[in-house]
């Protein structure tokens, strides 16, 4: 769908890399919003007072605009046909 899928956790990067090892691996980056702690979370609206960030989806266009947002519990997992039907939307808007 002509799209990347990015993680992104105020976490340093061994600690990510061992929670992608104890999930059996994944299939997408992880980057870590460690140094200066949370700045990328801050920036998007979603870093907790108490220094992590809230678990959240953007959905970002190829002009960075962000499109879609989804922000969710911890424990909550989205649905892949929520998000692929919004990249389905920014696909027809190219057309």
């Amino acid at each position: 769908m002509n799209a990347q899928v990015l993680g992104i956790s105020v976490d340093h990067v061994p600690c990510l890399k061992a929670w992608a090892e104890s999930l059996g691996g994944i299939s997408f980056p992880l980057l870590s919003d460690f140094n200066p702690l949370g700045a990328v979370a801050k920036k998007y609206g979603v870093k907790r007072k108490e220094g992590h960030s809230e678990r959240a989806i953007f959905v970002i266009d190829e002009k960075g605009i962000i499109r879609y947002i989804d922000v969710h519990d911890i424990d909550d997992r989205p649905s892949n046909r929520v998000l692929f039907s919004e990249l389905k939307k920014l696909m027809s808007r190219k057309k």
